[in-house]
């Protein structure tokens, strides 16, 4: 049986380009690019040179540009760094109720040790009210922290709009788009932002190996300490493989943008209108146009999002219900909670998420098993049977 992977959102398979790239550095360029012998300042060079290849897929300048452990850890660093850094200045953080779980656990710590944090609603759509941030910046409000696109139901934020009312107010800036790099064009600098996330397995590259953006200028705290790595920003010998890893995915992606939008839009763009042709009850979720091309979340009503996954499992199929750092958990999504959806339906979310290596059968796969598995489950659910006595 063929595996149909519709999950890219919760991570990309590799390309087997930039396994290439890693190859070397894992086997014979194994040296710390931290010490001065020849072979070990040839792997710095390598370094360096991943290093713009970062900044040029965001408008950066390498200087900006600190090598994290993922978009986990660079939340974190971004959040928490301007925290600490700002905290004589004040302790107030504004953020989203939909926010990916690092800048909520992040911001949750924070509110712990005596800082205020403000969650923005969205409307139905998943977009931040932008008069309910205006109204909510105080005069200790010291960050903003807005995610740019979302991971599950691709809403894609007014960054823009947003930076110029913190630039406005003189607050920083920090936005996740941990899911925006590598699939739509992000420059930082016509953003306008102070800080950027990003993270190498969302864009076909390896684990374990992310980003941060901090415009010049602008100072934070570190949170790990010993060497001097990354302009002692971020202590620590590099993950060399990584590094090379990310940088040559985001080479790969500056150039590949544009025809993986061509090719996978309509991908989900078919699936999304033969649901809704073939399946009743069924309410798609996030904007209607400003949505990540490759993202398709819907909810289908009155059985389990966790048992059509298990049965697509079954076939081969794998998508997800939301987050891949929540799967283990049965509430509903938060995300979906503050668009306005009953807990009920909201249980009844799918999420298929397209890469560059999906093709038009397996969409046909998808539409060949799905309606019978919803239609099985159904059949065993009171809520359905009970819709249909109406």
């Amino acid at each position: 049986m063929k595996e149909i992977y519709l999950d890219n959102n919760a991570t990309t398979p590799i390309d087997p380009r930039v396994f290439e790239a890693m190859r070397p550095f894992l086997q014979e360029q194994y040296y710390n690019p931290s010490s001065i012998y020849n072979p070990a300042q040839k792997v710095r060079s390598a370094v360096e040179e991943a290093r713009e290849k970062v900044a040029n897929l965001i408008g950066a300048r390498a200087s900006e540009i600190v090598f994290t452990s993922g978009g986990t850890e660079a939340d974190n660093m971004a959040i928490k760094g301007a925290a600490f850094a700002l905290r004589e200045k004040g302790k107030h953080i504004i953020t989203s109720k939909i926010e990916h779980h690092a800048v909520l656990a992040a911001c949750e710590f924070l509110e712990k040790i005596g800082y205020e944090v403000t969650y923005l609603p969205v409307d139905k759509y998943g977009v931040v009210d932008l008069d309910a941030l205006k109204e909510s910046i105080k005069e200790d409000t010291i960050l903003i922290t807005i995610m740019y696109a979302n991971n599950e139901i691709g809403t894609l934020q007014p960054i823009k709009e947003i930076a110029e009312i913190a630039r406005k107010h003189g607050i920083l800036f920090h936005t996740d788009a941990v899911q925006a790099v590598g699939k739509i064009p992000v420059n930082v600098k016509e953003l306008g932002v102070d800080m950027l996330s990003l993270s190498a397995h969302k864009l076909y590259g390896p684990k374990g190996i992310g980003a941060l953006y901090i415009r010049s200028g602008v100072k934070i705290e570190s949170l790990i300490h010993g060497g001097h790595q990354e302009r002692q920003r971020r202590a620590g010998t590099e993950n060399v493989a990584g590094i090379i890893g990310l940088g040559k995915a985001a080479e790969l992606a500056l150039h590949e943008m544009e025809e993986e939008e061509k090719k996978i839009k309509p991908l989900r763009d078919r699936l999304e209108k033969e649901i809704l042709k073939k399946i009743p009850e069924v309410i798609v979720n996030g904007h209607p146009e400003k949505r990540l091309y490759n993202t398709l979340n819907v909810c289908i009503k009155y059985i389990e999002g966790e048992s059509i996954l298990i049965n697509l499992d079954f076939e081969g199929i794998r998508a997800s219900s939301g987050s891949a750092c929540t799967s283990g958990s049965l509430e509903p999504s938060h995300v979906l909670l503050a668009l306005g959806l009953p807990p009920e339906v909201a249980h009844g979310s799918l999420r298929f998420s397209f890469g560059k290596f999906n093709e038009e059968k397996d969409v046909d796969r998808v539409m060949e098993v799905l309606p019978g598995i919803v239609e099985k489950l159904r059949e065993m659910s009171p809520f359905w049977k009970e819709r249909q006595k109406k």
